[in-house]
């Protein structure tokens, strides 16, 4: 399902890319290493230049197996040429031994260093043109344009590609096998970068790519970011081959049904549903090239990563002066249309004009806010404390509920780390403030209404508790229960260290109300009175049952208590209860008996039915 690809690949494979100056051989290279031709365009083979990524493998005398990506020299194709070495375990930097090290040469050497590169070997090409002092004179070149990068005392290994017989192989092999393997970003989470999207006559939809992260199984359905698009695998090829799985690092082919070819770019990714969501602001880690001109705070740049290239507006969060040449810098880049990245992604950054490599880094964090200028400092601090590998900051960036279960997940955060409330995770100092806000927030509500039990779950409600989700803050009240920090009652919450202490006077006030509404009787005074007069007391005995609201009046639990007493020995001597019996036998007039039998339904002493009222 793929042009430019042949056999198949193995997981645990090495990837090496080619990089270098136009027309240096390192296409003339890949084909003597392994028989393959990678420039197939009709434009490439008339040039006589690459000018899309080629991609093939061979097995190597170890037995271990190699992909190479053969990605073009010219400057006008930087960005095919990031999009190759995005990615790569390990590079071959040709050098001619004609025309020595060149800009190209170095340029690639800088945007290889930006994007992760730390392995590779250099190449000196076309050492059958020049002679002993040639040769000597470009590996001196090339051991100076290396000094001080990853491939500061690489092997430099001269080569005739294409010489009869080839020269220089079998030891450019023999250090090929020796180079490690980097690690792939972004863990099990598959992501395949799209580089073409096509028909293939008796397929449908096809899009190419190298699988940067995790695996994928033939049928599974997928999600094509940022378009959101749905669509299902079937069929999977691995350099030519079907296969049942594509792993990382692979070059893979997926046949894609449910989806049309002029729904899909270059620049989209194939990802499993739901698990990497599209990012518009970036808060990276970045490096100013030395050669690089300053850039002020503001300015646009070109962010390319992978296959994706979009303008974006940068802030500097720890230099009010900008980009400064040669300096480290945390920044953050609002880009014009949402891209699909992860933490640890690298991307390289170009002037919009003229078009030049300004410097490049990895990924914090892909789903940040838009930071302004007062909150720059604490950013810097957080985002200084997640580069020393503390994944919670993630939690403390999400705010004060912290972040979904999913969100925290999706950034690495392992619940061991985090404190679980109401499918949120919060960083256990999160959880710590919320829980000490809550019981300030008691402790201030008690100070107020000392002769109140406990405050209305819904009157703390408010401030950042207000704005935390439903569930959350019921978890965090259950967990500060089990702690032992609050009492639940009800729907009231107190301090478990609070009582209602009464003064004397109170004391005084409180019999002296308890017993004017004992003396009552059924002619209680109203509840709305009461209120005005003392509330606070009124909810205490209320609390402690000694009075009961009987529709708008307040009356005495020993009054309650005999016209109970009355009505169950009256039920169980006559069966039926009319309201007239009611008032003779209480003496009491409809104002006073029509609440009062009501509160008797409510509580289960009568039950209605019609004009009269039985035993329950």
């Amino acid at each position: 399902m793929g042009a430019k690809e042949n056999a198949m690949p193995q997981a645990g494979h090495i990837i090496i890319g080619t990089a270098g100056h136009i027309d240096h051989g390192k296409t003339s290279l890949v084909r003597a290493l392994t028989g393959v031709d990678l420039d197939s365009l009709p434009e490439e083979r008339d040039r006589g230049i690459t000018i899309a990524l080629g991609f093939t493998h061979r097995t190597l005398p170890s037995g271990r197996l190699v992909s190479f990506i053969d990605v073009p020299g010219h400057e006008r194709l930087i960005r095919t040429m990031i999009a190759g070495a995005t990615g790569l375990d390990a590079v071959m930097l040709c050098v001619s031994a004609v025309e020595g090290v060149m800009p190209q040469t170095r340029e690639h050497l800088a945007i290889l260093g930006l994007l992760g590169v730390r392995a590779g070997v250099i190449v000196l090409t076309m050492t059958d043109l020049v002679d002993e002092e040639m040769i000597e004179l470009a590996t001196m070149d090339a051991e100076e344009a290396v000094e001080g990068t990853f491939l500061d005392g690489a092997p430099i290994i001269p080569t005739a590609a294409l010489a009869s017989p080839p020269q220089g192989l079998d030891a450019l092999l023999d250090a090929l096998g020796e180079l490690p393997q980097r690690a792939a970003a972004g863990g099990d989470r598959f992501r395949l970068p799209i580089d073409r999207a096509f028909v293939q006559r008796g397929f449908g939809t096809v899009v190419t790519g190298t699988a940067r992260s995790g695996s994928l199984s033939d049928g599974e359905e997928v999600e094509i970011q940022p378009a959101g698009i749905r669509a299902r695998i079937r069929g999977i090829q691995v350099h030519g081959a079907s296969v049942s799985r594509a792993e990382a690092g692979q070059r893979t082919a997926l046949n894609l049904a449910g989806v049309e070819r002029d729904d899909l770019a270059r620049g989209m990714s194939v990802t499993r549903p739901g698990t990497v969501p599209p990012a518009s602001i970036l808060d990276a880690r970045y490096r100013h090239l030395d050669s690089a001109v300053p850039i002020d705070h503001g300015a646009r740049v070109r962010v390319l990563a992978g296959t994706t290239e979009v303008m974006a507006v940068l802030s500097v969060l720890d230099d009010d002066a900008g980009l400064q040449p040669g300096q480290r810098h945390l920044i953050q880049l609002r880009t014009d249309h949402p891209v699909v990245m992860l933490p640890g992604d690298r991307f390289i950054l170009r002037r919009e004009s003229p078009l030049e490599t300004l410097g490049g880094g990895h990924l914090l964090d892909p789903w940040s806010r838009r930071l302004r200028k007062k909150h720059h400092a604490q950013a810097v601090a957080e985002l200084s404390t997640l580069e020393a590998g503390d994944l919670r900051v993630h939690l403390l960036r999400g705010g004060e509920g912290g972040l979904p279960a999913a969100d925290a997940q999706r950034y690495g955060v392992r619940p061991e780390d985090a404190v679980a409330l109401g499918g949120h995770w919060l960083h256990p100092d999160q959880a710590a403030r919320l829980g000490a806000a809550l019981l300030e927030m008691l402790r201030a509500f008690h100070e107020a209404n000392p002769l109140l039990p406990g405050a209305p779950r819904r009157d703390l409600r408010r401030g950042v508790f207000g704005r935390l989700p439903e569930a959350l803050f019921v978890d965090l009240v259950a967990q500060l229960a089990a702690a032992g920090s609050l009492v639940l009652e009800g729907p009231r919450l107190r301090a478990a260290d609070f009582e209602i202490r009464l003064t004397p006077a109170q004391a005084a006030e409180k019999a002296a109300l308890e017993g004017r509404i004992r003396a009552a009787k059924y002619a209680g005074p109203k509840t709305a009175d009461v209120l005005r007069e003392s509330a606070a007391l009124l909810h205490l005995l209320q609390e402690e049952g000694a009075v009961d609201r009987v529709g708008p009046y307040l009356m005495h639990r020993e009054t309650l208590q005999g016209v109970r007493d009355q009505v169950a020995a009256w039920l169980v001597a006559e069966g039926t209860l009319y309201p007239t019996d009611f008032k003779e036998m209480t003496g009491l007039s409809r104002k006073y008996a029509i609440p009062l039998l009501e509160w008797l339904d409510a509580h289960g002493v009568t039950r209605r039915m019609g004009d009269h009222r039985v035993a329950p």
